[in-house]
């Protein structure tokens, strides 16, 4: 089986594990339970789970653990895209192709969905504690959990999306650091949750945790910066959301700050350094030698869309 066949099978995994997570679309509050499923089965590459479940095989995870916190970890991804595409923020309208949350719902449910997504995500992840007894998983399991929560908040995520507005709205200055800050709280912590996750619920030491954090802020960084080259150099048909919207909303992205040649050697180099830890702890002994994790990480460097 070659590597796209295999993509393909675990993207359908796990789009059968969000299944068994998401609401039923009953009850009063109908309408944003729709908007939320709406969001989140729009299909996309399922890269965060993907990552945390590849990195829980590799550290020697078996079982259905992991799937909360995959489910999870989707939901926040999805409630965060919700709310970019907003008026108030991007203003997109497209988003893999078809209508965003809010032009199809409006702007005000979309601001809902993107709320009970966010809740839903600790409802689900939390489920994990029903699903053992085992005194070292269930501390396993809250490591997870806090995780989860900072990489998602204030000192992850939400962190750099408050960067991202202030820096377009001029209340500061976007200096590299400060874009590769964005880059990294924005985009790759989110990576670093899912990577982090999978090798905590899979016992994995400190050290390994802590390497596969560094791993993931490469592949993170890598992949902002790809879409920043993807954004200049791809079309709205192939990328499946307007192309040139960075320029449109004049900011300042890692391609108008390095130029188009320099990104695209800053991809590689990243990509490479990344693949580097992954190789080393996938052939460790005890560990399970991950090649698909390794070939998933490749892709992102020519990847299109």
């Amino acid at each position: 089986m070659n590597f796209k066949e295999q993509l393909n099978q675990k993207i359908i995994h796990i789009e059968e594990v969000l299944g068994c997570f998401l609401p039923k679309e009953t009850g009063y509050q109908k309408t944003v339970l729709e908007a939320m499923n709406y969001s989140v089965m729009a299909g996309g590459k399922r890269l965060r789970p993907m990552f945390m479940e590849e990195c829980f095989k590799m550290f020697g995870g078996e079982g259905e653990i992991i799937y909360p916190f995959m489910a999870a970890l989707e939901m926040i991804h999805n409630y965060s895209l919700v709310h970019d595409d907003l008026p108030a923020m991007d203003n997109d309208e497209y988003r893999r192709g078809r209508k965003t949350t809010w032009t199809v719902y409006g702007d005000g449910m979309a601001v809902l969905a993107g709320d009970g997504l966010l809740n839903m995500a600790y409802e689900t992840a939390a489920k994990a504690f029903d699903m053992t007894d085992d005194a070292a998983m269930l501390k396993r399991i809250a490591k997870a959990l806090q995780i989860l929560g900072k990489k998602s908040g204030v000192y992850g995520m939400i962190g750099g999306q408050t960067a991202d507005m202030e820096a377009e709205d001029g209340k500061c200055s976007l200096t590299e650091d400060v874009l590769l800050y964005i880059h990294e709280n924005k985009t790759a912590a989110l990576i670093q949750a899912a990577m982090m996750i999978g090798a905590v619920l899979a016992g994995g030491d400190e050290e390994a945790v802590n390497a596969m954090e560094q791993a993931a802020y490469n592949i993170g960084i890598a992949f902002q910066i790809q879409d920043d080259v993807l954004d200049v150099t791809s079309t709205t048909e192939v990328l499946g959301k307007p192309v040139g919207s960075d320029e449109k909303n004049h900011k300042l992205t890692y391609v108008s700050l390095k130029g188009l040649e320099q990104s695209r050697k800053d991809v590689k180099r990243l990509s490479e350094e990344a693949i580097a830890i992954l190789t080393a702890y996938s052939q460790a002994e005890g560990n399970q030698e991950n090649l698909f994790l390794i070939e998933l990480t490749q892709s992102l460097i020519t990847r299109e869309k």
